[in-house]
C-alpha cells in the first residue's frame, strides 16, 4: 500500500478518476510527447553516469544478456498461448505489444527503489532499449509466415522486413534513450553535476505530470476492452506474472542484485502502448488495434503501475 501513497501514483489515479467522470481536463498533445521526451532523456543520462562511474563489466553483459533472452523468449511463449485463443495475426500483435516493454512503468520503478533505497545498475537502462525490438521483429516474421499459409501465391500481402527493421530501430524515444545514455557515459561525474537540477531535480514533478495524462488515457480506453474475450483478460492480467516469474528465474541464474532483478521483472511484465502499437498498425494492419491496445493500456499498466511494481520488488528482495 505504500506505493500507493507516492504522489505520482496518486496523479495516476486521480488521471483516472477524472477520465472516468468525463471530466473535460486533458493534457495537450504536444506536453505530452514532451514529458514522455524528457523523463527518456532524464533517464538515459541517469543510466550514462552510472555506466560511467562502474563501467563495463561481467554483471554488465550479463543485465543485458538476460534482457535480450526474454526479449525473445516472451513474445514466443506468448504466441503459442494467444493463437489458441484468437486469430493468429491478433496472437502476434499481442505477443509483440507483451513482448516488448513500456518505458513509463520502468521510469516509475526507477523512481520506486530510489525512494525506498534500492540499489539498482544504470546499465539497466540499455537493457530496457534492447528489450523493445526483437518482440516486433519476431511478430512481423510470425505474422508473414501465417499470411503465407494461408495464401502461398499472396506475396504482396507479405510486410516488407527492411521498412519494419528501420521503424524498430530508429524509433525517435528509443533513439533519445540510447543518445542520452552515450552523452552521460561520455561527459561522467562533470556531466551529472551539470545535469542534476535537469535530470534529478525535475525528475519526480514530470513523472507525476506524465502519470496524471496516462490516467486520463487509460480512462479514456477502457471502453475498448469490450472487444477482448475473457481469455484474452485473462492474459493480460496473468501473462505478465509468468514473463516476471521467468525474469526472476533468469536473474537467479545470472546471480543479478536485488534492484536489477526487479526491474528486469518490471520489464518483462510490462507491455508496450506506444512504440510497438504505432508499428503495428503498418506491419499487421490485418490485427485489431482495440486488442492489443486496450488490453496493455486499460489492463496491464493500471495494474502494473498500481499492484505490480511494490509486488515485484517485494519478491525480488524476499527470494533475492
Amino acid at each position: 500500500m505504500h506505493n500507493l501513497i507516492d504522489p505520482a501514483i496518486l496523479f495516476f489515479l486521480f488521471g483516472i478518476a477524472a477520465g472516468l467522470i468525463r471530466s473535460n481536463l486533458e493534457i495537450p498533445p504536444a506536453i505530452s510527447k514532451f514529458l514522455s521526451l524528457y523523463l527518456l532523456m532524464a533517464l538515459g543520462l541517469k543510466g550514462g553516469f552510472a555506466l560511467a562511474e562502474s563501467g563495463f563489466s561481467l554483471d554488465v553483459l550479463k543485465g543485458l544478456g538476460a534482457a535480450v533472452l526474454l526479449a525473445i523468449a516472451v513474445p514466443l511463449i506468448g504466441y503459442q498461448y494467444l493463437r489458441r485463443v484468437t486469430s493468429p495475426l491478433n496472437a502476434a500483435a499481442l505477443a509483440a505489444t507483451y513482448g516488448s516493454v513500456s518505458a513509463v512503468t520502468f521510469i516509475t520503478t526507477v523512481q520506486y527503489l530510489d525512494t525506498n533505497g534500492i540499489a539498482y545498475s544504470g546499465h539497466m537502462a540499455a537493457a530496457m532499449a534492447l528489450m523493445e525490438s526483437p518482440a516486433i521483429i519476431l511478430a512481423v516474421l510470425l505474422a508473414n509466415m501465417v499470411r503465407q499459409q494461408a495464401n502461398p501465391d499472396a506475396s504482396r500481402t507479405r510486410t516488407p522486413f527492411g521498412k519494419v527493421l528501420h521503424e524498430a530501430f530508429t524509433d525517435g524515444a528509443q533513439l533519445l534513450l540510447i543518445g542520452a545514455m552515450l552523452i552521460g557515459f561520455m561527459t561522467g561525474e562533470a556531466g551529472q553535476q551539470s545535469m542534476a537540477p535537469f535530470s534529478v531535480d525535475l525528475f519526480k514533478g514530470m513523472l507525476a505530470f506524465f502519470l496524471l495524462d496516462m490516467g486520463l488515457l487509460t480512462a479514456r480506453n477502457l471502453s475498448t476492452l469490450k472487444d477482448a474475450s475473457t481469455k484474452l483478460i485473462a492474459y493480460a492480467v496473468l501473462g505478465p506474472l509468468l514473463h516476471a516469474s521467468i525474469a526472476f528465474a533468469l536473474s537467479a541464474w545470472f546471480s543479478l542484485s536485488v534492484g536489477d532483478a526487479a526491474l528486469l521483472m518490471v520489464l518483462s511484465a510490462s507491455a508496450s502502448y506506444i512504440a510497438v502499437p504505432a508499428v503495428l498498425r503498418f506491419a499487421i494492419p490485418e490485427a485489431q488495434p482495440s486488442l492489443y491496445f486496450g488490453l496493455s493500456l486499460g489492463v496491464t499498466f493500471p495494474l502494473n503501475i498500481i499492484f505490480g511494481i511494490p509486488f515485484y520488488v517485494g519478491i525480488a528482495q524476499t527470494l533475492g
